[in-house]
């Protein structure tokens, strides 16, 4: 399929659009909707669900820090605290140290951590994990939401993503639904986005929140900054983080 010619705007108003589907052109400004719907004024709530601590930081710090430093309520919402995640350590060890490192992480992007309370390596989806998770989110009143694509070869990716889905059929679609990628195809698979958004003035911010977990330094150079240089050349700008948007949502643009 030939990919539709792409428009850049100045970093500060940037909003790219892949343009993957015929005829589907938006460019978005920080708060200002899309065309066909009214504009929505004051402070938004953004939701970026991730499996483990370092995935909506890794995937989403960017863009997590432009819309903090723009004086909205951002949210990281781990489903679990990562107590698979340390070799050695028992869960409640793990879980007590990569719990430390996702609020270090927060106060660097300026982001509020929250917990949904699944195991890592152990996630669950059945009725009651479904309705506890939707209650969560209810709380929080999100205008966004990022998460994970759904096909990725990670079970606790693929489960925080489907969970996050079923809360916003439930909520009625009420919220704007952005999928996210990490680790440069090696999890995330078949992701093809809809949009972009310009961290080249964030992305050492990103890099610093995820250089405050343990295992950063291996992960960072290795997947995501391959990701943010491609998704910036792929849009034009130095670095970039790339979106899926589930079009049955909110058109609540990007920054």
């Amino acid at each position: 399929m030939a990919r539709q010619t792409k428009e850049r705007l100045s970093r500060r108003d940037v909003l790219f659009t892949a343009g993957l589907a015929a005829g589907a052109v938006t460019v978005g400004l920080p708060l200002v909707q899309a065309a066909d719907t009214p504009a929505k004024e004051g402070k938004l709530k953004v939701i970026v669900a991730g499996a483990h601590p370092d995935d909506p930081e890794s995937a989403c710090g960017g863009t997590m820090a432009r819309y903090a430093d723009l004086g909205h309520d951002v949210v990281a919402l781990y489903l679990t605290r990562g107590e698979a995640g340390l070799k050695g350590k028992t869960h409640q060890e793990a879980a007590a140290i990569r719990t430390a490192e996702a609020e270090k992480a927060c106060e660097i992007l300026k982001a509020k951590p929250l917990f949904a309370g699944q195991i890592d390596g152990s996630t669950e989806i059945n009725a009651a994990r479904y309705e506890e998770f939707r209650k969560i989110v209810e709380v929080e009143k999100p205008d966004l939401v990022f998460t994970h694509w759904p096909v990725d070869s990670h079970r606790d990716h693929r489960v925080c993503s489907l969970l996050v889905y079923d809360a916003w059929l439930q909520l009625g679609r009420k919220f704007a639904l952005y999928y996210f990628e990490v680790d440069a195809g090696a999890q995330t698979q078949l992701f093809h986005p809809t949009h972009y958004v310009d961290i080249s003035e964030t992305e050492e911010r990103k890099r610093k929140a995820c250089y405050a977990h343990t295992d950063g330094p291996s992960f960072y150079p290795k997947y995501h900054d391959l990701m943010n240089r491609f998704r910036g050349l792929e849009c034009g700008c130095k670095f970039a983080e790339a979106f899926v948007h589930h079009h049955r949502g909110s058109h609540q643009p990007l920054i």
